[in-house]
Formats: C-alpha cells, sequence, structure tokens
C-alpha cells in the first residue's frame, strides 16, 4: 500500500520549485497543500529564494505559513505570480473538484488571480471525469439553507448538508456546504452555471479551465500533467 502523505509531500516539493524570488503566492489549503507552503517556508528561511509573499486561501493556511515565516497578505486586485493547491479531482483537461477541506470560495477567489494554477496531488485524485469518486461542494448561505438545498435537488443533484457532529460545517466565510453527488452524465460548464444560477448558492466546487499544470505523485515518481 502506497504512502499516500508521502506522496502528497513529493507532489508539493516539486511545484514549490516554481517559486523564485519577489513572487506573490497564492498558498492553498488542504493536506496537500500544506507541505507546499511548508517547503517555501524551507526554501524561504534556507535562503534559497527571497522576498516572497504568500495570500493564503483560508485561516489555517495562514496561520501556517506566519509559524513558518513566511509573509502573508490580504488579498487584492493584484495579479499573482502562481498559487499552488491540491484537488480532489483532476479529470484529463484538468478541470478539478475541490472543497472537501471547505475552502473552496476563497481558493477560487484567490487563485482566478494567478498567472498559473499549479495543482498538486497523489495519483488517487485522478479520474476519467469529475464526479467520480467525489461529491462536489456546493457553498450555500446559511440563511434558508433548506430552502436552497431543495432547489439544487431540483436540479437533479443527490447529496447532503455536510455536518461532521451535531452542528453543520461552518466555513471560513460563515457558510454551509452542501455535498452535492453528481448525476453520470452532465457537462460541467452547464451544470456550474445552473448551480450557480440557484437562488442561495455562494460558489460551487468545480474548478474549470483554471489549472495549467499539475504534479501527480505515484509509487513510479512525480509524473508532469499539462492541460489539453
Amino acid at each position: 500500500m502506497p504512502d499516500l502523505e508521502a506522496l502528497k509531500e513529493q507532489a508539493a516539493v516539486r511545484a514549490a520549485q516554481l517559486v523564485e524570488s519577489g513572487m506573490r503566492v497564492g498558498l492553498g489549503t488542504g493536506s496537500t497543500a500544506k507541505y507546499a507552503i511548508q517547503e517555501i517556508g524551507r526554501r524561504l528561511a534556507a535562503g534559497e529564494v527571497g522576498n516572497i509573499v504568500g495570500v493564503a486561501t483560508s485561516e489555517a493556511s495562514e496561520a501556517l505559513a506566519r509559524d513558518l515565516g513566511l509573509p502573508v497578505e490580504p488579498l487584492d486586485p493584484r495579479p499573482l505570480d502562481l498559487a499552488i493547491d491540491g484537488a480532489d479531482e483532476i479529470d484529463p483537461d484538468l478541470n478539478l473538484i475541490k472543497g472537501l477541506g471547505g475552502a473552496l470560495l476563497r481558493e477560487k477567489l484567490t487563485e482566478v488571480q494567478a498567472h498559473r494554477l499549479v495543482i498538486i496531488a497523489d495519483h488517487t485524485k485522478v479520474v476519467s471525469r469529475l464526479g467520480e469518486k467525489a461529491p462536489l461542494p456546493v457553498e450555500i448561505a446559511r440563511f434558508g439553507f433548506l430552502s436552497t438545498i431543495e432547489r439544487l435537488r431540483a436540479l437533479g443533484l443527490g447529496g447532503r448538508l455536510r455536518q461532521p457532529g451535531a452542528q453543520p460545517y461552518v466555513t471560513d466565510n460563515g457558510n454551509y456546504i452542501f455535498d452535492a453527488a453528481l448525476p453520470r452524465d452532465f457537462d460541467p460548464a452547464t451544470l456550474e452555471r445552473q448551480i450557480k444560477g440557484t437562488l442561495g448558492v455562494v460558489e460551487t466546487g468545480f474548478f474549470l479551465g483554471m489549472a495549467k499544470l499539475a504534479f501527480v505523485a505515484s509509487p513510479e515518481g512525480v509524473r508532469e500533467v499539462r492541460g489539453r
């Protein structure tokens, strides 16, 4: 059985080598992205790069970066040179599902401003079609959330409100997440428009046409994948 944590770290270290002095870098969120933040912090502390500024996609990633001595700024209209993040699913065109870690809104707001979005993952995240393994996280407003969920079900989506304990999961933005079960046959761009046009929806975990490059680690090594 491969050590997935080791594979995640290998992919992250490869991506972190793209960081150059003077860059503003989007810092992703999740179990794979943390390794990239750690490696960027290590390179900065070792003097391999300098004058790096991070823009974090979650409170957790910001805290980790600051603990490592990596300066962090809030998101503003300036472009980012690079963003590095994980993904829950990666299809052959580098379209993604993201958000199982709960940071999809901040991730998308940040990464859409990056000149390059680089994805890091282990081989289990590669799928032939989106929705093959993971649900689609949909961030929804807390007010009237049951009505919003009914509107989503009317689109043909199954799934459930994310509720790991007695209370629903709350994002950094104070919203809920509905983990949608996708139909077998659908067009991602069309479905994204339909979901985002649903009253009460804040954002979806579809990241379509955003990633330019992915480093995918498997027991055979780290593979570089470019979008079609």
